[in-house]
């Protein structure tokens, strides 16, 4: 009797973690979309393993990020660009969300790029493709609500595991990866640098921020579910970069020593064919895709929750159209612009997805700042706020990411 209660509390506890988790794994998971795995398949095809090691700063960095924005979310019941208005003003905001948008835009019109790519090893048009992907996320969120579409969600992070059955799939020497990983490397040359640079700012971008700290909302996680968001974040930033190692990795023990040069995600898909199995090659590709349909559905929902949220109107999965039609109408316009705008001929794709990415750069650490003076504020955050050590080790990350944004930036202009 006396252990009976111990293990019942236990009992409880993991079923109230299963019951309340979401937000943070669907958040960081999403962002392996098809302009990230691209790049964790250039960083191990064109450097092997060299920045593995990386990982785990960046590891650190979105745990400490993210964590911010589900105790904002918990304890003030508002979003990200709400709390922006109230804190600094409309004019601040309207900018904010009008950059936003472009790049969200942006990552959207490159997600159905990469459907149509993932489907194309398998002989499918991307006329065909594009146009059904369109149909069934915007079908699967506005005809949901939030419990369904979180579920999901939540089916769709499981699918990343095709990575790392496919990472193992490609044999590797354990111990040297091992090494890797826990040996940093540097390198002051311009290709390094910039390759480093885009692993980070494909791991911790803005849109992530505003999309954690809404479905947060949008879930009714309240100040006493905090531990359970905090867990959910903390779960969700290891998953994401155990993902992006096992990509990198495969890419580094087949593509790298054997020479071979990609420019996509669908360039390392094919080229794994006769290296690592035909198996292996359809894993990576099915991933791709996951990856791709996944994000094509959270890009423009993000959008839509922050714009919503930063001019009044109504946001959430659990209104029906005619209940929050700004909330479904903008999500469906960029579901319309993204899937569109990929069916047009001749178009300039890749400095599509590449300004994005700048802009993305551009925006992060401003999105940071903001989240600082937030946090710290206790009319919003009451005893909630920032320790001393915390703001420290925030602002030393918020410094470190500025840097690398503005290299990011620098070197995309030489």
């Amino acid at each position: 009797m006396f252990k009976s209660g111990p293990r019942r509390r236990s009992w409880k506890s993991l079923g109230l973690f299963f019951a309340l988790i979401g937000p943070g794994i669907i958040t960081s998971n999403v962002d392996n979309d098809a302009g990230g795995i691209t790049t964790y398949s250039l960083a191990g095809s064109e450097f092997g393993l060299s920045l593995l090691w990386t990982l785990i700063p960046i590891t650190i960095a979105l745990i400490v990020i993210q964590e911010m924005c589900a105790r904002m979310g918990v304890v003030s019941g508002k979003g990200l660009s709400d709390l922006i208005r109230e804190r600094f003003g409309a004019r601040v905001t309207f900018y904010l969300m009008i950059v936003l948008f472009i790049t969200n835009l942006g990552n959207t019109i490159s997600e159905f790029a990469g459907v149509a790519a993932s489907l194309e090893i398998f002989g499918i048009s991307k006329y065909s493709s594009v146009p059904l992907a369109a149909i069934f996320v915007w079908w699967l969120v506005v005809k949901g609500n939030y419990k369904s579409v979180e579920k999901a969600f939540l089916v769709a992070c499981l699918f990343y595991l095709a990575y790392i059955v496919s990472g193992f799939m490609g044999k590797p020497d354990w111990g040297q990866v091992g090494k890797a990983l826990i040996t940093p490397t540097l390198t002051f040359d311009f290709r390094f640098l910039t390759m480093a640079v885009g692993v980070v700012g494909t791991t911790i971008a803005p849109w992530m921020q505003f999309y954690l700290q809404s479905s947060i909302v949008d879930k009714g996680l309240k100040p006493t579910d905090y531990k359970f968001a905090r867990m959910d974040v903390i779960f969700g930033s290891i998953i994401v970069n155990v993902v992006a190692f096992f990509i990198i990795m495969l890419c580094a023990v087949t593509l790298y020593q054997n020479g071979i040069k990609i420019e996509t995600a669908k360039d390392a898909a094919l080229a794994l064919q006769p290296l690592a199995g035909t198996y292996c090659s359809w894993l990576f590709a099915f991933g791709l895709l996951n990856a791709s349909l996944f994000a094509a559905s959270i890009l423009p929902l993000s959008t839509a929750y922050t714009i919503c949220e930063a001019f009044g109107w109504e946001s959430s999965l659990n209104h029906r159209f005619s209940g929050a039609p700004q909330f479904y109408g903008l999500y469906s316009l960029m579901i319309f612009l993204g899937a569109g705008i990929i069916l047009l001929p001749d178009i300039p794709l890749i400095s599509i997805m590449f300004y994005s990415q700048v802009i993305n750069g551009v925006m992060l650490p401003f999105v940071l700042i903001f989240m600082l003076f937030l946090i710290n504020d206790r009319r919003i955050m009451g005893d909630y706020t920032n320790g001393p050590v915390m703001n420290i080790i925030t602002w030393v990350i918020v410094i470190a990411l500025i840097a690398l944004s503005a290299a990011m930036v620098i070197t995309s202009m030489i």
